[in-house]
């Protein structure tokens, strides 16, 4: 019979102590957002996948020199560029990017000397098709304009 008043005296001392910390962080303000509605704050040194950036012409910066797919340990650049007539530098005509197979290394980042790669903000990607996450970054780059 003792042990029945020792486990209803601990469970009575649980109760309280459970309701005085409930009761306890009741008024402050709560950590988490309302997903669909509400997204979190990227912060700068946030690493998304990489995307090319724009000149004051407009155009990507990427020379197509194919140091960044050469960098890329899991090899998931590929790049293609062809020089116009009359043109001295090569024009970049596709850069594709298989972000199924990136690890965020920033390789690619780190070896790009012209300032044509950076990393997105772009953190909420979600699919069951794995050809949603191969980027054509070229396409994504026009598309912004």
């Amino acid at each position: 019979m003792g042990g029945y008043f020792t486990d209803l005296l601990t469970g009575t001392k649980s109760l309280i102590d459970g309701m005085w910390i409930t009761l306890k962080e009741f008024p402050r303000k709560p950590v988490t957002l309302n997903y669909p509605h509400e997204s979190v704050k990227m912060y700068k040194r946030f690493r998304g996948h990489i995307e090319l950036i724009k000149n004051e012409e407009g155009t990507s910066n990427c020379i197509v020199c194919g140091m960044c797919e050469r960098a890329c340990p899991s090899s998931c650049i590929s790049l293609a560029g062809k020089k116009p007539e009359g043109s001295k530098k090569k024009v970049l005509t596709s850069y594709i990017l298989d972000f199924t197979t990136c690890s965020l290394c920033g390789s690619c980042v780190e070896s790009c000397n012209f300032d044509a790669l950076q990393f997105s903000n772009e953190y909420n990607l979600a699919s069951t098709r794995r050809e949603d996450f191969v980027f054509d970054l070229l396409k994504r780059l026009e598309a912004q304009e």
